[in-house]
Protein backbone atom coordinates (compact mmCIF):
# COMPACT_ATOMS: atom_id res chain seq x y z
CA UNK A 1 0.00 0.00 0.00
CA UNK A 2 2.89 2.60 0.51
CA UNK A 3 4.32 1.62 -2.66
CA UNK A 4 1.11 3.69 -4.17
CA UNK A 5 0.97 6.09 -1.81
CA UNK A 6 2.23 9.00 -3.37
CA UNK A 7 0.70 7.86 -7.26
CA UNK A 8 -2.56 9.41 -6.25
CA UNK A 9 -3.17 12.34 -8.06
CA UNK A 10 -3.96 15.93 -6.25
CA UNK A 11 -6.02 18.89 -7.29
CA UNK A 12 -4.15 22.23 -7.29
CA UNK A 13 -6.65 25.11 -6.09
CA UNK A 14 -7.40 27.74 -4.07
CA UNK A 15 -9.67 26.05 -0.99
CA UNK A 16 -10.05 28.61 1.55
CA UNK A 17 -10.48 31.60 -0.54
CA UNK A 18 -11.26 34.79 1.37
CA UNK A 19 -12.29 38.55 -0.15
CA UNK A 20 -9.74 39.81 2.06
CA UNK A 21 -7.04 37.63 1.05
CA UNK A 22 -5.05 39.23 -1.42
CA UNK A 23 -2.84 35.90 -2.53
CA UNK A 24 -2.65 32.20 -1.23
CA UNK A 25 0.74 29.77 -2.31
CA UNK A 26 0.05 26.33 -3.25
CA UNK A 27 3.50 25.31 -2.39
CA UNK A 28 5.85 21.91 -1.08
CA UNK A 29 3.87 19.59 -2.37
CA UNK A 30 4.54 17.12 -5.64
CA UNK A 31 2.35 17.47 -8.30
CA UNK A 32 1.45 14.38 -9.53
CA UNK A 33 0.88 12.65 -13.20
CA UNK A 34 -3.26 12.65 -13.33
CA UNK A 35 -3.26 16.42 -11.33
CA UNK A 36 -5.95 19.33 -11.86
CA UNK A 37 -5.86 22.55 -11.51
CA UNK A 38 -8.47 24.70 -11.04
CA UNK A 39 -8.80 28.34 -11.77
CA UNK A 40 -12.48 30.17 -9.99
CA UNK A 41 -13.38 33.69 -10.73
CA UNK A 42 -11.48 35.88 -9.99
CA UNK A 43 -8.28 34.38 -10.22
CA UNK A 44 -5.06 34.17 -11.44
CA UNK A 45 -2.64 31.06 -10.92
CA UNK A 46 0.89 31.52 -11.53
CA UNK A 47 3.61 28.89 -11.25
CA UNK A 48 7.28 29.48 -10.26
CA UNK A 49 9.87 27.23 -9.99
CA UNK A 50 12.87 28.58 -7.69
CA UNK A 51 11.15 31.99 -7.55
CA UNK A 52 11.34 32.51 -11.65
CA UNK A 53 7.52 32.52 -13.04
CA UNK A 54 6.97 29.44 -15.54
CA UNK A 55 4.03 30.29 -16.75
CA UNK A 56 0.35 32.40 -15.52
CA UNK A 57 -2.94 31.08 -16.11
CA UNK A 58 -6.32 33.97 -16.23
CA UNK A 59 -8.69 31.87 -17.83
CA UNK A 60 -11.28 30.00 -14.97
CA UNK A 61 -11.91 26.24 -15.54
CA UNK A 62 -10.37 22.96 -14.58
CA UNK A 63 -7.41 21.93 -16.39
CA UNK A 64 -5.49 18.95 -16.66
CA UNK A 65 -2.01 20.17 -15.68
CA UNK A 66 0.05 16.83 -17.55
CA UNK A 67 -1.60 17.94 -21.14
CA UNK A 68 -3.37 21.67 -20.57
CA UNK A 69 -0.94 23.01 -18.52
CA UNK A 70 3.11 22.02 -18.41
CA UNK A 71 3.12 22.71 -22.41
CA UNK A 72 3.10 26.76 -21.80
CA UNK A 73 5.62 25.96 -18.94
CA UNK A 74 8.77 28.06 -19.60
CA UNK A 75 11.52 25.40 -18.72
CA UNK A 76 9.24 22.65 -17.54
CA UNK A 77 7.16 22.22 -21.23
CA UNK A 78 9.47 18.97 -21.84
CA UNK A 79 8.51 17.38 -18.12
CA UNK A 80 7.51 14.15 -18.10
CA UNK A 81 5.67 12.20 -15.36
CA UNK A 82 7.21 8.90 -14.21
CA UNK A 83 6.24 6.12 -12.19
CA UNK A 84 6.97 7.47 -8.70
CA UNK A 85 7.76 10.67 -9.60
CA UNK A 86 5.82 13.82 -9.86
CA UNK A 87 7.07 17.61 -10.34
CA UNK A 88 8.13 19.53 -7.74
CA UNK A 89 6.45 23.67 -8.15
CA UNK A 90 5.11 26.30 -6.60
CA UNK A 91 1.64 28.00 -7.80
CA UNK A 92 0.30 30.99 -6.69
CA UNK A 93 -3.17 32.01 -6.69
CA UNK A 94 -3.58 35.87 -7.15
CA UNK A 95 -6.72 37.59 -6.12
CA UNK A 96 -7.21 40.00 -9.40
CA UNK A 97 -9.87 42.35 -7.17
CA UNK A 98 -9.22 45.87 -6.20
CA UNK A 99 -9.37 46.27 -2.71
CA UNK A 100 -11.35 48.86 -0.96
CA UNK A 101 -10.12 50.13 2.58
CA UNK A 102 -10.96 52.29 5.00
CA UNK A 103 -8.58 54.39 6.86
CA UNK A 104 -7.74 57.12 9.95
CA UNK A 105 -4.84 58.69 11.76
CA UNK A 106 -4.56 57.22 15.13
CA UNK A 107 -3.39 60.22 16.46
CA UNK A 108 -3.79 63.49 15.45
CA UNK A 109 -1.42 65.51 13.43
CA UNK A 110 0.38 68.33 14.32
CA UNK A 111 0.83 70.25 11.06
CA UNK A 112 3.28 73.11 10.84
CA UNK A 113 1.14 76.87 10.91
CA UNK A 114 1.78 80.35 11.82
CA UNK A 115 0.66 81.55 15.30
CA UNK A 116 0.45 78.02 16.41
CA UNK A 117 4.31 77.21 17.60
CA UNK A 118 2.94 73.43 18.39
CA UNK A 119 1.62 73.28 15.39
CA UNK A 120 -2.16 72.85 14.14
CA UNK A 121 -3.46 69.07 15.16
CA UNK A 122 -5.86 67.62 13.13
CA UNK A 123 -6.90 64.44 12.14
CA UNK A 124 -8.59 62.70 9.04
CA UNK A 125 -9.84 59.97 7.33
CA UNK A 126 -10.90 57.91 4.14
CA UNK A 127 -10.34 55.45 1.91
CA UNK A 128 -7.39 53.89 -0.39
CA UNK A 129 -7.91 51.00 -3.34
CA UNK A 130 -4.96 49.02 -4.78
CA UNK A 131 -4.71 45.51 -6.63
CA UNK A 132 -1.91 43.63 -7.42
CA UNK A 133 -0.45 44.27 -10.95
CA UNK A 134 3.32 42.90 -11.37
CA UNK A 135 3.09 39.28 -10.46
CA UNK A 136 7.54 39.08 -10.35
CA UNK A 137 7.62 41.82 -8.03
CA UNK A 138 5.06 40.40 -5.58
CA UNK A 139 6.74 37.04 -5.84
CA UNK A 140 10.76 38.66 -5.24
CA UNK A 141 9.58 41.04 -2.34
CA UNK A 142 6.53 38.91 -0.55
CA UNK A 143 5.30 35.74 -2.34
CA UNK A 144 8.97 34.16 -1.96
CA UNK A 145 8.84 34.23 1.51
CA UNK A 146 4.97 34.16 2.78
CA UNK A 147 2.11 31.30 1.99
CA UNK A 148 -0.29 33.86 2.14
CA UNK A 149 -0.96 37.94 2.15
CA UNK A 150 -3.87 39.49 3.88
CA UNK A 151 -5.70 43.33 3.11
CA UNK A 152 -5.11 44.18 6.95
CA UNK A 153 -0.90 43.75 5.37
CA UNK A 154 -1.14 46.44 3.11
CA UNK A 155 -3.22 48.78 5.71
CA UNK A 156 -0.21 48.40 7.63
CA UNK A 157 2.11 49.24 5.71
CA UNK A 158 0.41 52.11 4.20
CA UNK A 159 -1.26 53.68 7.43
CA UNK A 160 3.10 53.67 8.46
CA UNK A 161 3.70 56.34 6.40
CA UNK A 162 0.69 57.85 5.66
CA UNK A 163 0.86 60.70 8.84
CA UNK A 164 3.98 61.78 7.12
CA UNK A 165 2.25 62.17 3.35
CA UNK A 166 -0.12 64.39 5.23
CA UNK A 167 2.39 66.47 6.99
CA UNK A 168 4.07 66.67 4.12
CA UNK A 169 1.35 67.49 1.36
CA UNK A 170 -1.40 69.64 3.81
CA UNK A 171 0.83 72.34 4.38
CA UNK A 172 1.99 72.22 0.32
CA UNK A 173 -1.96 72.12 -1.11
CA UNK A 174 -3.87 73.48 2.16
CA UNK A 175 -3.43 77.10 1.68
CA UNK A 176 -6.22 77.86 4.49
CA UNK A 177 -5.43 75.71 7.13
CA UNK A 178 -8.99 76.33 8.75
CA UNK A 179 -10.62 74.66 5.33
CA UNK A 180 -8.64 72.10 4.11
CA UNK A 181 -11.61 70.45 2.90
CA UNK A 182 -11.09 72.90 -0.09
CA UNK A 183 -8.31 71.41 -1.01
CA UNK A 184 -8.68 68.04 -0.43
CA UNK A 185 -8.67 66.82 -4.01
CA UNK A 186 -4.74 68.07 -4.03
CA UNK A 187 -4.02 66.61 -1.26
CA UNK A 188 -5.10 63.25 -2.35
CA UNK A 189 -3.82 63.18 -5.17
CA UNK A 190 -0.24 64.05 -4.09
CA UNK A 191 -0.84 61.71 -1.05
CA UNK A 192 -1.58 58.79 -3.63
CA UNK A 193 1.14 59.19 -6.45
CA UNK A 194 3.79 59.26 -3.34
CA UNK A 195 2.32 55.56 -2.10
CA UNK A 196 1.80 54.29 -5.45
CA UNK A 197 6.28 54.37 -5.68
CA UNK A 198 6.35 53.23 -2.35
CA UNK A 199 3.97 50.05 -2.92
CA UNK A 200 5.47 49.76 -6.89
CA UNK A 201 8.29 47.41 -5.59
CA UNK A 202 6.00 45.23 -4.13
CA UNK A 203 3.93 44.33 -7.20
CA UNK A 204 1.37 46.38 -5.94
CA UNK A 205 -0.70 49.87 -7.36
CA UNK A 206 -2.45 52.38 -5.46
CA UNK A 207 -5.21 52.75 -7.73
CA UNK A 208 -6.79 55.39 -5.44
CA UNK A 209 -6.53 57.68 -2.83
CA UNK A 210 -9.59 59.57 -0.96
CA UNK A 211 -9.46 61.76 2.05
CA UNK A 212 -13.20 61.89 3.07
CA UNK A 213 -12.81 64.56 5.98
CA UNK A 214 -10.27 66.75 8.21
CA UNK A 215 -11.13 67.42 12.26
CA UNK A 216 -9.92 69.91 14.29
CA UNK A 217 -10.12 69.82 18.14
CA UNK A 218 -13.02 70.93 19.59
CA UNK A 219 -11.50 74.09 20.65
CA UNK A 220 -10.44 75.24 17.70
CA UNK A 221 -13.75 74.10 15.62
CA UNK A 222 -15.79 75.76 17.99
CA UNK A 223 -13.42 78.88 16.88
CA UNK A 224 -14.12 77.86 12.91
CA UNK A 225 -17.74 77.82 13.65
CA UNK A 226 -17.92 81.33 15.50
CA UNK A 227 -15.95 82.93 13.08
CA UNK A 228 -18.24 81.63 9.99
CA UNK A 229 -21.20 82.96 12.23
CA UNK A 230 -19.41 86.26 12.30
CA UNK A 231 -18.78 86.37 8.76
CA UNK A 232 -22.63 85.20 7.65
CA UNK A 233 -24.00 87.92 9.82
CA UNK A 234 -21.04 90.64 8.70
CA UNK A 235 -21.46 92.85 11.87
CA UNK A 236 -20.31 91.79 15.14
CA UNK A 237 -22.65 93.93 17.14
CA UNK A 238 -25.70 92.33 15.35
CA UNK A 239 -23.97 89.06 15.97
CA UNK A 240 -23.86 90.04 19.85
CA UNK A 241 -27.47 90.70 19.86
CA UNK A 242 -28.77 87.50 17.95
CA UNK A 243 -26.56 85.22 20.01
CA UNK A 244 -27.62 87.15 23.72
CA UNK A 245 -31.22 87.11 22.27
CA UNK A 246 -30.88 83.12 21.39
CA UNK A 247 -29.79 82.83 24.71
CA UNK A 248 -32.54 84.59 26.50
CA UNK A 249 -34.98 82.48 24.18
CA UNK A 250 -33.52 79.61 24.81
CA UNK A 251 -32.82 79.85 28.54
CA UNK A 252 -28.96 79.20 28.63
CA UNK A 253 -28.96 82.10 30.48
CA UNK A 254 -31.24 81.27 33.25
CA UNK A 255 -30.42 78.99 36.47
CA UNK A 256 -27.65 81.39 37.86
CA UNK A 257 -28.81 82.75 40.57
CA UNK A 258 -28.89 87.03 41.52
CA UNK A 259 -25.51 87.35 39.46
CA UNK A 260 -26.94 85.16 35.85
CA UNK A 261 -29.88 87.69 36.62
CA UNK A 262 -27.42 90.82 37.33
CA UNK A 263 -25.86 89.75 34.03
CA UNK A 264 -29.18 89.47 32.30
CA UNK A 265 -30.34 92.94 32.96
CA UNK A 266 -27.02 94.95 32.11
CA UNK A 267 -26.73 93.01 28.71
CA UNK A 268 -30.83 93.58 28.14
CA UNK A 269 -29.96 97.50 29.50
CA UNK A 270 -26.67 98.14 26.68
CA UNK A 271 -28.94 96.33 23.97
CA UNK A 272 -31.61 98.78 24.53
CA UNK A 273 -29.09 101.56 25.01
CA UNK A 274 -27.61 100.83 21.78
CA UNK A 275 -31.05 100.24 19.98
CA UNK A 276 -31.30 103.72 21.11
CA UNK A 277 -28.51 105.10 19.98
CA UNK A 278 -29.44 103.68 16.77
CA UNK A 279 -32.79 105.17 16.31
CA UNK A 280 -31.10 108.54 17.26
CA UNK A 281 -28.47 108.18 15.02
CA UNK A 282 -31.02 107.25 11.80
CA UNK A 283 -33.48 110.20 12.94
CA UNK A 284 -31.48 113.33 11.68
CA UNK A 285 -31.87 111.72 8.34
CA UNK A 286 -35.72 110.44 8.52
CA UNK A 287 -38.10 112.89 7.18
CA UNK A 288 -40.71 114.46 9.97
CA UNK A 289 -43.94 113.60 9.73
CA UNK A 290 -46.15 116.27 11.38
CA UNK A 291 -49.83 116.30 11.38
CA UNK A 292 -51.30 119.49 9.75
CA UNK A 293 -53.71 121.65 11.84
CA UNK A 294 -56.75 122.81 11.26
CA UNK A 295 -56.74 125.98 10.83
CA UNK A 296 -56.95 128.22 14.34
CA UNK A 297 -60.10 130.17 13.92
CA UNK A 298 -62.21 132.30 15.75
CA UNK A 299 -64.90 130.86 17.94
CA UNK A 300 -68.39 131.31 16.84
CA UNK A 301 -70.29 129.95 19.77
CA UNK A 302 -69.84 133.32 22.25
CA UNK A 303 -67.77 131.11 24.43
CA UNK A 304 -63.93 132.39 24.89
CA UNK A 305 -61.22 129.47 24.84
CA UNK A 306 -57.96 129.89 27.09
CA UNK A 307 -55.94 132.33 26.55
CA UNK A 308 -52.78 129.97 26.57
CA UNK A 309 -52.38 126.09 25.12
CA UNK A 310 -52.74 123.90 27.83
CA UNK A 311 -50.49 121.42 25.77
CA UNK A 312 -47.69 123.62 24.57
CA UNK A 313 -48.13 126.83 26.11
CA UNK A 314 -48.89 128.69 22.98
CA UNK A 315 -50.84 132.17 23.34
CA UNK A 316 -54.47 131.37 21.77
CA UNK A 317 -56.27 134.57 21.74
CA UNK A 318 -59.61 132.36 22.02
CA UNK A 319 -59.08 130.69 19.06
CA UNK A 320 -60.78 126.74 18.34
CA UNK A 321 -57.41 125.16 18.22
CA UNK A 322 -54.08 125.76 19.33
CA UNK A 323 -51.70 127.75 16.19
CA UNK A 324 -48.95 126.16 17.16
CA UNK A 325 -49.78 122.13 18.25
CA UNK A 326 -52.99 122.02 16.93
CA UNK A 327 -54.55 120.93 20.57
CA UNK A 328 -58.45 121.62 20.43
CA UNK A 329 -59.49 123.87 22.86
CA UNK A 330 -62.49 123.14 24.30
Amino acid sequence: MSFFKNQFANVVEWLEFRDDMIFYKWSNREIKKGSKLIIRPGQDAVFFKNGKIEGIFRDEGEYDIESQIIPFLSTLKGFKFGFNSGMRVEVLFVNTKEFIVKWGTQNAINIPSLGLPGGLPIRANGTFHFKVNDYIALIDEIAGVREQYLVEDVKIRITAVLDQLLMKWIPREGKDMFNLQANSFDISKGIKEDLDMQMMKSGISITGFNVMSFSYPKEIQDMITKNASHGMVSDVNRYQQISLTEGMATGRMSGGGAASDMAGMVMGMNIAGKMMNQMNQQAPNQPVSVEKAEPSLPRTDGQKGPNFCPNCGNKTEGANFCSNCGQKLV
